[in-house]
């Protein structure tokens, strides 16, 4: 059985959802579409006024010598020369700043979906691809509320009426044209089908190597402490060499469309010499008729070459889209909250009845697991690594949803109540904490941004976090850097737990929340933990057994399962699996004082 958090299935995603999105990004932005719409045409019908007075200057103003029209023509010409660089000045500030707006609209969407997406999600995904989704897959809209778009629309107009008038000039050369431009034409949808799949993975092999470079930056330590800079080097290189040959695939490809467009225009032009002498030659068109074909040729031939650039821009923006539309397609994890029940503060009585948990369809990883954590009281989990602790606290987070069985919380079953309720009564510690760039007072008013000066410090009192922060010249003010780097791996740790302290949770989790603490400081923070738990329910993964003695019960886990269970007194009068970790883990604690530096195991 599938976990319920895979959500629903991924759509399939086509041309047409694409094109959906497309509209609907479009339709955002109508008005100013509209607008750079109107100017355009204003733009290019403008641009027409002078290639139109040519067949006046050949055939009027100099095969009649019409000197009297030279004035005309010029006031016109510059009327309109002066309408089409203000409409264009316009088009492309309003199109731009339209185009702009609508990548930043998209990058906060993208954003928000994703971090409401499940944590499986994250845990299947790197973060250097979600990065490369949100910031850089969005710049396509550009080419679709920007100018490309209104230019593509525009040269549709431009070259239409150009058409128009060149079947009015001489239908028989417009014909011969036309056949021509119609073969380019089906040149371009076939180069176009066979690009679009280079530009979507392009971008794939874009995030890749974003995806990486941000791995290795991230874990820079590491990779200097095992002197793998010559791995990650030539890892980067090969992912560096396989986008370069996609790009140079996607340029032959453009090349190609570019070249057999320069050839299919050299024919009109030959076209237009040959077949445009015989039809003056025969009596049909003049001088003035043929030169004016020519540059209205030109008129409608331009756009179409700018069509062929827009058009691939538009191809890229679609591929972009079409990845985009792959994220926002996924259910987040408070899908349907709306329906679900509203959940008021808790007492935080929390039961585990009968649940099952596999990460891997066909291993299961809790076996028909039950208990129950009454409120105020103190669980504590211990167990062989892998014994499926972290699972059931990743459950009681509602990162994950039971195969089968039930999560209740007062009498709740836990997929029956809105999940933001929930979550804002409960705190963590994780083993592996993480704090965010910028001051240490930030980093504690992360859970409760409206808490009191007075809370904050109280809250860093407790954790004994004040100890270190006098230290420091701007106190809780100091910048710690990016996760915490400044700060020691204890001082990191008792950050967090301030963090938690100052949330004033109902349920409080702590995973290994005192592991980087020297035994003095340990000692100091369970009082300010001990404080922290009255009238809470909590959650304690714990090293040393030694911190978890005053637990109100300890489940010992094995295997996905429920071993043993009750306090500590109960469990060394047992006998069985806890007392074995218990003696184990005292009898290395005691071989320390002769052998120092030896490190204890993480069995529990």
């Amino acid at each position: 059985m599938s976990a319920p958090d895979d959500g629903k299935k991924k759509k399939k995603i086509t041309l047409g959802v694409v094109w959906t999105e497309s509209k609907e990004i479009i339709w955002a932005r109508r008005k100013r579409l509209g607008i750079g719409l109107a100017l355009l045409l204003v733009s290019r019908l403008s641009a027409m006024v002078l290639p139109a007075t040519t067949k006046l200057l050949i055939d009027d103003v100099i095969g009649k010598n019409r000197a009297d029209l030279l004035l005309w023509i010029a006031v016109a010409a510059g009327i309109a020369t002066v309408v089409q660089a203000s409409t264009s000045f316009m088009l492309s500030l309003i199109l731009g700043i339209a185009a702009q707006r609508s990548i930043n609209d998209l990058r906060i969407k993208v954003h928000q979906h994703v971090l409401r997406l499940p944590v499986k999600f994250f845990e299947e995904n790197k973060s250097g691809e979600l990065i490369s989704r949100i910031m850089y897959d969005a710049e396509g809209v550009r080419n679709l509320v920007g100018t490309g778009f209104v230019q593509l629309i525009g040269g549709v107009v431009t070259s239409s009426l150009a058409l128009g008038v060149l079947f009015w000039i001489n239908w028989r050369l417009t014909a011969v044209t036309v056949v021509l431009l119609l073969t380019f034409g089906g040149i371009m949808v076939v180069g176009f089908s066979r690009l679009r799949p280079l530009f979507r993975k392009r971008s794939k092999l874009n995030a890749d190597l974003t995806g990486r470079l941000t791995e290795a930056l991230g874990g820079v330590k590491v990779v200097k402490a095992y002197t793998s800079e010559k791995r990650e080097e030539r890892i980067f290189a090969h992912l560096a060499h396989k986008l370069l040959r996609n790009v140079i695939g996607t340029m032959r490809g453009v090349s190609a469309i570019t070249s057999v467009s320069s050839l299919l225009f050299g024919m009109v032009g030959i076209s237009l010499s040959v077949f445009g002498a015989r039809e003056v030659l025969a009596g049909r068109v003049t001088v003035g008729d043929i030169f004016m074909f020519m540059v209205f040729t030109g008129l409608m031939v331009t756009p179409l070459i700018q069509m062929s650039a827009i058009g691939t821009q538009i191809t890229e923006a679609f591929a972009g889209l079409d990845r985009i539309r792959g994220i926002l397609s996924r259910p987040t994890e408070d899908d349907g909250d709306e329906q679900r029940q509203s959940l008021s503060r808790l007492t935080g009585n929390v039961e585990f009845d009968n649940v099952t948990f596999a990460y891997q369809e066909g291993l299961p990883v809790l076996r028909g697991v039950s208990f129950v954590a009454g409120a105020g009281t103190t669980t504590a989990l211990v167990g062989s690594s892998g014994a499926g602790k972290t699972t059931v606290i990743n459950l009681i987070m509602a990162f994950r949803r039971p195969q089968t069985g039930r999560i209740l919380v007062d009498g709740h079953d836990l997929k029956d109540v809105r999940l933001r309720d929930y979550r804002k009564q409960f705190a963590v510690v994780l083993q592996d904490d993480f704090l965010f760039d910028g001051t240490i007072a930030d980093n504690i008013l992360y859970s409760r941004p409206g808490a009191t000066r007075e809370d904050l410090e109280e809250a860093g009192r407790l954790a004994r976090c004040a100890e270190f922060v006098e230290g420091f010249e701007k106190g809780y003010e100091t910048i710690i850097g990016e996760r915490g780097v400044k700060l020691s791996g204890g001082q990191r740790q008792r950050l967090a737990i301030a963090r938690a302290i100052l949330a004033d949770p109902r349920i409080l989790i702590l995973d290994e929340a005192t592991s980087s603490l020297d035994t003095e400081n340990e000692a100091l923070i369970q009082q300010g933990l001990k404080e922290l738990k009255k009238g809470r329910t909590s959650f304690v993964i714990a090293h040393r057994l030694s911190t978890i003695r005053g637990a109100d019960q300890i489940l010992v886990m094995e295997d996905g399962e429920v071993v043993e269970r009750g306090n500590h007194a109960q469990l060394i009068a047992h006998d069985g699996r806890y007392k074995e970790l218990h003696d184990k883990q005292y009898a290395l604690e005691r071989n320390l004082f002769v052998n120092p530096g030896e490190e204890l195991p993480a069995s529990v």
